[in-house]
Order: C-alpha cells, then sequence, then structure tokens
C-alpha cells in the first residue's frame, strides 16, 4: 500500500513509526511532517488546507490510503473531499466531525440521547451567558464551541474568572471558534482518555491513556495541549471500559447513524470519572496527543489493517492485542510554552537519550537544519518509554532526559504520578 499521512506533531510521527512498521506498507509519505517523522516517511510540501492539492497528488502517487492527523482537516470537509475523488481516507466526513467542531453540538446530542455528560447551556450572547453564570456559581466551565487550538476551555473558579472568559470570548479572543459559547457544571473526578476504533455501526476500544494538562508540575499553572500521558489509565478498569462503551460511544454512534452521517475514523472521549460513573467531558475526532505516542508503544497489532477496517465497515470480527507493559512520554516544550515561546534553539544529543532501553523519541515541533535538530513549535519533543510498570518507564524516560542537551527546553517531572501512587499502594 501506498499511504499519505497529514500533520507535522508528535501524534503523526507516532502514527508513521507504527505504520513503517507494517509489511503491508510499500510507500509513506507524510505531509508537512518534521525532522523526526523524515526518518521514517518520505516528507512532501503539501498543505493539508490545500484539498485539491491533497487529491492531485493522491492521484499522482497512487495513493491507496489517507490517514488524517489533525482536527482542522477533518472539520474542513477533506475526508470528504478525498472520497468524492475516489480515494479512501481515515478519519470522520464533514458533518460527522461536528463531534469536535461544534461543542452546543455535541452537547446538544447528549442530550437527547441520555447520554452522561455535564449539565450545559449554550449562548450566542455576552449578557445571557453572565446572567447565567451567575446563578450557577463557580466553579464553572466556559467552552467556545468551535475549534479553538487548544485553548477554547476556561475553568473559571470564581465568577469573575468565568465573566472574563465570556467576554473574552464574545470579543473576539478566539475568533470564530467564540461567537458561540457553552457553559457547563464543573464535574469533580479524575480524568481519563478513551480511544475507539469506528466503522460507522462497531466501535473497538482501544487502550486507556491519561493525559497531563497543565503546564507545571503538581497539575499547576495553565493548560496545554498536553505535557505527557501514560496508559494503561488505572482509573478504567474493565467495568468502567464497559460502561464507557455502553453509555457512551455506541449510543453516540447509533445517534449519527440515525442522523444519516454515520461516524467513520477513531473518537476520542475525554472523560471524567465521576461518584456515579464516566461521563462525557467532550469528544475529539482524532488521535489525542500526546496519548497516540502512548498508544503505539503498546500496540501490538498492525495498525493499518485496523485503518483499513474502520473504513470499510469491517470492524465487527476485529481485535487488536497490546503489550501488558505500560507506556509513559514526556513532552519537552520551548521555554516559555503555552506562552510566547523562542524558536530555532538546537537540541542534541538525541541519539544518545534513545539508547536507553525501552526508550523511543518522537519529533513534534522540529525541524532539521543541516546535521542540526532545530526546535520549530511550543511543544517540541516526546520522550517516552515502555516498562513492566508506569514507574519503571517514567525512570527510563527521565533517564533519556537527562542525556538530552537543550537548554531553550523544559519538562514536568512528574508524568504519571497518580499511577505510581496507586503502584506504590497496591491499589
Amino acid at each position: 500500500m501506498n499511504i499519505l499521512l497529514l500533520g507535522s506533531g508528535g501524534r503523526e510521527h507516532a502514527l508513521a513509526w507504527k505504520m513503517a512498521a507494517s509489511p503491508l506498507v510499500e510507500r509513506l509519505y507524510c505531509a508537512p511532517g518534521n525532522a523526526g517523522i523524515a526518518r521514517e516517511a518520505q516528507i512532501v510540501p503539501l498543505d493539508p488546507g490545500d484539498h485539491a492539492a491533497v487529491i492531485d497528488f493522491c492521484r499522482r502517487k497512487k495513493i491507496d490510503l489517507v490517514v488524517v492527523g489533525p482536527e482542522a482537516p477533518l472539520v474542513a470537509g477533506l475526508v470528504d473531499d478525498l472520497e468524492a475523488a475516489g480515494i479512501k481516507a481515515f478519519g470522520p466526513t464533514k458533518a460527522a466531525a461536528r463531534l469536535e467542531g461544534s461543542k452546543g453540538f455535541t452537547k446538544d446530542l447528549c442530550r437527547a440521547n441520555n447520554i452522561p455528560t455535564a449539565a450545559y447551556e449554550r449562548f450566542t450572547s455576552a449578557a445571557a451567558a453572565r446572567d447565567y453564570v451567575r446563578r450557577q456559581g463557580a466553579p464553572i466551565v466556559v467552552k467556545a464551541d468551535g475549534l479553538a487550538a487548544g485553548k477554547g476551555v476556561v475553568v473559571a473558579e470564581t465568577i469573575a474568572q468565568a465573566e472574563e472568559a465570556v467576554a473574552m470570548m464574545f470579543d473576539g479572543g478566539l475568533g470564530a471558534a467564540g461567537a458561540e459559547i457553552v457553559i457547563e457544571e464543573f464535574l469533580v473526578g479524575e480524568e481519563a482518555s478513551f480511544f475507539a476504533l469506528c466503522d460507522g455501526k462497531i466501535a473497538v476500544a482501544l487502550a486507556s491513556a491519561q493525559d497531563h494538562k497543565r503546564v507545571f508540575d503538581g497539575d499547576q499553572g495553565p493548560n496545554t495541549g498536553g505535557m505527557g500521558a501514560y496508559s494503561p489509565a488505572p482509573v478504567m478498569t474493565p467495568q468502567m471500559v464497559a460502561r464507557t462503551m455502553d453509555e457512551i460511544i455506541a449510543p453516540t454512534l447509533a445517534a449519527m447513524r440515525a442522523m444519516g452521517n454515520p461516524y467513520k475514523g477513531v473518537l476520542f472521549a475525554g472523560l471524567m470519572i465521576t461518584a456515579d460513573g464516566p461521563k462525557l467531558i467532550e469528544y475529539n475526532v482524532r488521535f489525542g496527543d500526546p496519548e497516540t505516542q502512548v498508544l503505539m508503544l503498546r500496540l501490538m497489532s498492525d495498525l493499518v489493517p485496523a485503518l483499513v477496517a474502520a473504513c470499510d465497515g469491517m470492524l465487527k470480527n476485529f481485535d487488536l492485542r497490546w503489550y501488558p507493559d505500560a507506556a509513559l512520554t514526556v513532552v519537552m516544550a520551548a521555554n516559555g510554552y503555552p506562552g510566547a515561546y523562542e524558536k530555532d534553539s538546537r537540541i542534541s544529543k538525541l541519539a544518545a537519550a534513545a539508547q536507553v532501553e525501552g526508550v523511543e523519541i518522537f519529533h513534534a515541533g522540529t525541524k532539521a537544519c543541516g546535521e542540526n535538530i532545530l526546535a520549530n513549535g511550543g511543544r517540541v519533543l516526546n520522550v517516552c518509554a515502555r516498562g513492566r510498570t508506569v514507574a519503571e518507564a517514567q525512570a527510563r524516560a527521565y533517564a533519556a532526559i537527562d542525556r538530552i542537551d537543550w537548554p531553550g527546553g523544559f519538562c514536568r517531572r512528574d508524568i504519571g504520578f497518580r499511577a505510581i501512587e496507586r503502584e506504590k499502594a497496591g491499589t
């Protein structure tokens, strides 16, 4: 098979690494890629937002499958255009991608189908939103309806913070994404990331993961795109996985199919495990980042047949095998992230770091300049490791990080702390 992977982050490097190992793959291309992906795939200068150019490339190179990494091209309808051109693509259609493209759409779907989620209301005016906040009190969560590059959710601890978030969104702080907002109750519990491969009718659960959104140790500081993750998530017991599939994933697929918009691709449910069970925080319509990095380390099966089966509606008798090991990834970010950060700082000694047992390093915001690897983004590297326990995986990942020479970057030093506390307690 000839495969085109679209994207440039750590998620795409992990997918490229896994797909490149498949005996089914003859040629693997990636656009726009990064310095690490260049080791696994041929980098091509394509803009995923230019649908006509992507289709032309697929025809010229006889691409058998396009794997769309990030959410923006999915929400923009790239899969629709590829399928109309007779090109197989992994990912949901534009109508199905509304599960991520519009938080209000997803909340309404949950309400109509009794899918457990936080209580909420939708707003198109700041005055009505402020009144609602004052009636509900704090803490409360304010969300932009549309895609906001990970910046569209504010967990407000006070009414004043919530009002500031409302004003920021309606004043254009997030562009068109904030033209409508959702305000919802603050859920108490433990978060988990849950993934399912979907073929329109059938869903196959993938391994669970838990990520760390806050920028500093101890879950302090502002939210980010993710500073690290580990798998499996201990809070996702077999019983909790079964409840998530039965109460959240299955009714979502049924509802989308009934609307004439069957969901194909990977469905990423951000969950809060509450005293009452799992509740949906939000859906993403693509693999998570940095969760994909740990999932690919644990996936024993060939990924490519699974992606094809999802596209072809053939998941009914499909099964995936997973290594029993734990996997953990630590994000190394440029100094200043998630605020303003500098680019082009030099990163060295990556080869020495990769020699640590069980370690894989996936690139995110990097570029090659001659023999040098330079930082080219906020989240720059994913230092990943497998181990018999989360504690062992963590020790290996940080041992590798300590070998990397990059004064321009930083990382959290406590990724996986909840799971390690459970391991120590024997629970």
